[in-house]
């Protein structure tokens, strides 16, 4: 690989020379264009200026402390000097023709610097050197002021993001690849990039949304969503998918998936060979799925309980019409098992616990005591924000959501994609996974500001009578259901460290499993790929280091295990004689409305908010 770049050897032509020019005021123009469209945004929602101030307040808090700790300034002062003289040393021994060892070098997880210069070109390797060293001397700074651990973590995150955001690979002249790129092209990518970067400051909320993948390459219920089913039954809220069977016959108690409604429910059901859903089915299950309607201002006053009521409630009343079944065992997922939780122990408060024959938690926070890097968000300030601007909107744009979660692993869901769409005017590839992570979901106002209050603030839900839904107050604690919690090792969404003492709470029967890999991946673990394996552990100890070491190892996916937990306790009958005769949708007293994966979750955000027409 050619390193660095290097000027051309000969006088650039007439015909060169007027090339440059003409892309040279190209360029221009569409800075003028990005300008006018960035300063039409730069008034801020109240969501975002309340983080603003609390950055800034956080930055001033360390100030402070760091001006009332004399050494520690001395001590990061010399350390400043020392490191520029000896990158000055190197510089020198490096331009006599010395092979000079590198003062420091990325993790070997770090994919900013794989191209060769940043090794090889002197000027770029010294570039990324004090890079390096300068962030290694932020953070080692924070972890030695003597602030309050919830500052910290605060400092922490906006430290990172600040100096991520300086990294020389996201500027043209400090960027070899992009460099090379821009001598190749005389500038064309440049120019294909601000065209691409104001595309996307169009389709954004707040911040910008970076287009991670072709969208032209996939389509909901063509060639991702696409396990057979149908639509047997809606409200305002949900639809209610019942799947074909791929079965003679079907275990006799339905299963009924809640998932997430930040995000749409085909994370389950991504593509065949990944598909949770199709893997349930092939097990023999009857399987039914909640699939969220996406809101706009028309829903802002649907509650929590509004969303247990129309969504979990009526899908198990729709049910029990389909399949002339009393009872179902539920598969939830992230929010979409809080509010799973809620629902099992509000049905418990009212004598109806038997509704469910067990209940599983993937990935699923209903002890908030460390919400993770999200938590930076989420403090009084900030939330009132939130609250403001939902108040004002009725909803929260799911892009600003979106938006917030790429900021929780910023070079790889931000500044890659950064890079390469706009700095070197690359089109993104096909991915289906990152097709999903970009069609987003609104959030209520009456249902969000109360859960990130509610839960989030001041964690009531694992208090006794902590929330009251429908003038029922519930308590985990009286929950005898069955029930069984996965969660995942790398999990910055819900931390395991978190999800494991919600596992404590239930009085019944629970299994809490341990996935390798994170959020998505730990969870979506087809078992033909053998990937990642999981832990268990037959006793719940009071902490989650105590589990840990209890634990055993299994290789491959916990999927096969969590169908051994309901076969083997007979939360699903595998007695050929107690077997049912497959169900297909639309035979019991529903009829079918339209084929899954129906109306609601082709709904984009910008149909809801009225910017394109609707397409369903």
């Amino acid at each position: 690989m050619q390193s660095g770049w290097k000027m051309p050897s000969q006088p650039l032509s007439q015909q060169d020379m007027e090339a440059w020019k003409a892309q040279l005021d190209d360029i221009s123009e569409q800075y003028k264009g990005l300008l006018e469209d960035l300063l039409s945004r730069m008034a801020p929602s109240e969501a975002a200026d309340s983080v603003y101030s609390d950055m800034r307040e956080s930055f001033e808090a360390a100030a402070r402390s760091l001006m009332s700790n004399p050494n520690l300034l001395w001590q990061t002062q010399s350390r400043l000097m020392q490191d520029q003289w000896l990158l000055w040393q190197q510089g020198v021994r490096t331009m006599a023709g010395e092979q000079v060892a590198p003062l420091i070098t990325p993790p070997k997880n770090d994919r900013r610097f794989k191209d060769e210069a940043w090794t090889t070109d002197p000027y770029y390797m010294a570039i990324m050197q004090q890079y390096l060293l300068f962030s290694q001397m932020v953070e080692e700074l924070i972890n030695d002021l003597d602030v309050d651990p919830t500052l910290k973590r605060n400092l922490t995150f906006y430290a990172r993001q600040l100096v991520n955001a300086m990294s020389p690979t996201n500027f043209v002249s400090t960027n070899p690849e992009v460099m090379r790129r821009t001598l190749e092209t005389k500038g064309q990518n440049l120019v294909d990039g601000l065209t691409r970067l104001r595309e996307d400051l169009a389709n954004s909320a707040e911040g910008i949304n970076v287009r991670m993948t072709d969208r032209s390459a996939f389509g909901v219920g063509e060639n991702i969503a696409v396990t057979p089913g149908s639509v047997v039954y809606e409200n305002e809220l949900i639809q209610l998918i019942q799947y074909t069977p791929t079965t003679e016959n079907t275990f006799k108690t339905p299963l009924l998936i809640v998932p997430p409604w930040i995000n749409k429910y085909y994370i389950l059901d991504l593509r065949q060979d990944n598909s949770l859903v199709k893997w349930l089915v092939d097990q023999g299950h009857t399987v039914f799925l909640i699939s969220w309607r996406n809101p706009g201002p028309e829903q802002r006053d649907i509650t929590w309980a509004d969303y247990m009521q129309m969504g979990p409630i009526s899908a198990m009343e729709a049910i029990e019409q389909a399949c002339g079944e009393k009872s179902v065992n539920l598969l939830s997922y992230c929010v979409g098992g809080t509010l799973t939780a809620s629902t099992v122990a509000y049905l418990t408060s009212t004598r109806r616990g038997r509704k469910v024959k067990s209940v599983t938690y993937m990935a699923t926070l209903q002890d908030f005591r460390d919400p993770g890097d999200i938590g930076v968000f989420l403090n009084e300030r900030v939330v009132q924000g939130i609250e403001q601007t939902m108040q004002m909107k009725g909803y929260l744009d799911g892009r600003s959501m979106a938006y917030t979660f790429n900021l929780l692993r910023e070079n790889d869901l931000f500044w890659s994609f950064y890079i390469n769409n706009y700095l070197k005017g690359e089109t993104p590839s096909a991915f289906d996974l990152l097709y999903w992570n970009t069609d987003g979901t609104n959030l209520t106002a009456g249902t969000h500001a109360w859960y990130l209050r509610h839960m989030y603030l001041e964690n009531r839900l694992v208090e006794p009578g902590g929330i009251e839904l429908d003038g029922v107050k519930i308590d985990l604690r009286k929950v005898s259901t069955p029930s069984y919690f996965v969660s995942t090792k790398e999990d910055h969404i819900a931390k395991w460290n978190s999800t494991y003492y919600g596992a404590l709470l239930p009085k019944g029967p629970v299994t809490f499993v341990l996935g390798g890999s994170g959020h998505i991946a730990g969870i979506v673990n087809p078992p033909h790929k053998n990937k990642y394996g999981y832990w268990t552990n037959d006793t719940l100890p009071e902490t989650h280091e105590e589990w840990m070491e209890g634990t055993t190892f299994n290789e491959g996916s916990w999927w096969p295990h969590w169908q051994a937990w309901m076969t083997d306790n007979g939360y699903v009958d595998t007695d050929p004689k107690k077997l049912v005769p497959a169900r297909q949708p639309g035979e019991g007293e529903l009829t079918v409305i339209e084929p899954a994966p129906g109306r609601y979750v082709r709904m984009t955000i910008p149909e809801v908010l009225g910017e394109i027409p609707s397409s369903t």
